[in-house]
């Protein structure tokens, strides 16, 4: 959507009447930014670098080799978000839409009808009930002709912090391909190398990850805020990590989404480590942790509710 439907709010379809105090075209919208803290990520095959490899025998803050930049895959990232915003929808009572075939060639057994009997629905049968089909459905698409509402884009990163324009959704990050040998213990080895393994990997990460919807509903808004607090509440759980060598503590990330309210101007100051937050900024807080986040939350309750009906709707009786 483009022009002014990109700054309406769609939710004609809901149960509820909202009472939002800030209108779609005071907010950032439709772009959403996620905020990304990770002290060390490895993508694997998730990593794209406009160069191979650091420098092999020497290191120079100003040598070329050194200042390696490039991109972390959005199917990496996407996965970790999807995953979170169906146990979102899991621990509230409903079921998420599969997000694979039941025919598809599963590397373990039973795989597929043990995910129905754990919080999943087969994929695309939400559609029998509503069109829409349930809010998963309906955010990430990508089944037969149903588009997903969500645009997700890979993160640029770079080593060099004045080349970062996180109104981009880009990072400050430094690239180094790792090389460990895994040697003998046996004594009568001599501590001979039994095999090499490289990984790629990213540190200090530092910026943020672009969002865009294609459609402004509130429940995507409500299901994608309470995701993200999800993914950054279960940081260190090892399922919620992003990215491999979860067991060496690598994608353990703190996120968070950038407050909708704030300009441009102010998205920028909140990575600028030479500026604190304005008085304005901290009142735009207020304003959205207390008004307009619960409004957006309710509406996700709300489209969960109309297909689940033990979802409980918030403002109805007994909720």
């Amino acid at each position: 959507m483009t022009g002014e439907e990109s700054l309406t709010l769609v939710d004609e379809h809901l149960p509820i009447d909202l009472d939002m105090p800030k209108s779609v075209a005071e907010m950032l919208f439709p772009d959403l930014y996620i905020g990304l803290e990770i002290d060390l990520l490895a993508p694997g095959d998730g990593v794209l670098t406009d160069r191979h490899h650091a420098s092999a025998n020497r290191y120079e803050a100003d040598d070329a080799m050194n200042q390696i930049g490039g991109q972390i895959s959005p199917f990496t990232l996407s996965g970790w978000l999807r995953h979170a915003c169906e146990a979102v929808l899991q621990i509230a009572g409903a079921t998420a839409c599969h997000p694979g075939e039941s025919n598809a060639d599963y590397m373990r057994a039973d795989v597929y009808e043990r995910d129905l009997e754990s919080g999943y629905h087969e994929k695309g049968a939400c559609t029998d009930e509503h069109d829409a089909g349930c809010v998963i459905y309906d955010l990430f698409g990508g089944f037969g002709d149903q588009p997903g509402k969500l645009l997700r884009r890979p993160v640029s990163f770079s080593p060099i912090r004045r080349e970062v324009d996180v109104l981009d959704g880009e990072a400050e990050a430094h690239f180094r391909q790792m090389s460990n040998q895994v040697r003998s213990r046996n004594e009568e080895d001599g501590g001979q190398p039994l095999r090499q393994a490289d990984r790629d990997v990213l540190g200090n990460v530092e910026g943020t990850w672009k969002l865009t919807l294609r459609e402004v509903k509130p429940e995507f808004v409500g299901l994608l805020l309470e995701a993200v607090s999800f993914l950054d509440a279960h940081s260190d759980e090892f399922g919620f990590q992003l990215g491999g060598a979860r067991n060496f503590g690598a994608g353990i990330a703190d996120v968070w989404i950038v407050n909708p309210l704030y300009t441009e101007q102010e998205v920028r100051r909140v990575f600028n480590r030479s500026q604190a937050a304005t008085q304005a900024m901290e009142e735009k807080d207020d304003v959205w942790a207390s008004e307009c986040r619960p409004e957006f939350v309710r509406a996700l309750q709300a489209r969960a509710a109309a297909r689940d009906g033990d979802v409980p709707v918030p403002g109805s009786d007994g909720a």
